[in-house]
């Protein structure tokens, strides 16, 4: 079946699909090449930036087994030369195996196809991390004057789903690097992306590494700092007034007081207890002063 309302010219133009229309996308698709490996340079638009090479040292093996199954596919540059589209993986297992030459697919692409053809094969194979992800759709809608709304109904996806990979670029550089290593996931990353105090969202980006917060507990500390950014500028001055008497009472109480107030000036003090004996004490602390 024709893949093309999915993925524009992506995948679908990858494969001898089933009618005349679809052809026309193809170039010499139903007939394999074995090129050598010598006269294929690298994709510059690849996506992807990092190989597990524990896993590529397991396709070599099969390699050398079996060769290579399914051919990669390349772009004509001049009548000897070549260039990669998809299979980087494959292309850099063989070479490790020591083959001089590969089954390829050669078709017709340019530059501007480039990038969605490996982008699209890479999501649909789940090889790219998230970041990667990000930075692919980010070109696609730099490179080729794409709309977020444009670039989902050429790779497939809703436009929220692309904005929401967009914002994680903006998050710091040491939670980018904790996704790529997938030390949290895309849940906890893009309620991370949620909190726009930079301090506040390292802090809680601490915490998730520390004490293994769930996606929820993220998003709810994101709601809450929300609610902070929320408070006036004229207010400044007061809220660290309160910060200075809340860290007061929290260490007349021993128990972490927080202020919850509001836009108009009203809130609450609360001050929290760990058990009925703890209760016990905070209430004798506080009938202190009617003594």
């Amino acid at each position: 079946m024709a893949q093309k309302n999915a993925l524009g010219r992506g995948l679908g133009a990858l494969i001898d699909v089933g009618d005349e229309q679809d052809r026309t996308l193809v170039h010499s698709a139903s007939a394999i090449s074995e090129i050598p490996i010598r006269n294929i340079s690298v994709n510059p638009f690849q996506p992807r930036t990092s190989f597990d090479e524990e896993a590529l040292n397991e396709l070599v093996m099969s390699v050398e087994e079996h060769g290579i199954i399914q051919p990669i596919t390349v772009r004509r540059t001049t009548d000897n030369n070549y260039q990669l589209i998809t299979g980087e993986r494959r292309i850099k297992a063989a070479q490790k195996a020591g083959l001089r030459r590969i089954p390829a697919y050669v078709r017709e692409a340019g530059d501007e196809n480039m990038l969605e053809l490996a982008l699209v094969e890479n999501i649909q194979r789940e090889d790219l991390d998230a970041i990667e992800v990000a930075i692919s759709y980010q070109r696609l809608i730099e490179e080729f004057s794409l709309t977020q709304e444009g670039l989902g109904g050429r790779v497939g996806k809703k436009r929220a789903t692309i904005a929401n990979y967009l914002r994680l670029l903006n998050l710091p550089a040491e939670v980018q690097t904790a996704i790529r290593e997938k030390k949290i996931s895309m849940g906890h990353a893009r309620a991370l992306a949620g909190i726009e105090d930079k301090d506040y969202q390292l802090e809680v980006f601490i915490r998730i590494l520390s004490q293994d917060l769930s996606v929820r507990s993220v998003e709810s500390l994101a709601k809450k700092a929300k609610v902070n950014e929320n408070v006036k500028p004229a207010e400044e001055e007061l809220r660290s007034d309160y910060e200075d008497l809340r860290e007061h009472l929290s260490h007349y109480f021993g128990a972490t007081v927080e202020f919850r107030r509001s836009n108009k000036g009203s809130g609450r003090i609360v001050i929290p207890f760990k058990s009925d004996e703890d209760l016990q004490r905070i209430v004798s602390i506080l009938d202190k002063p009617g003594k």
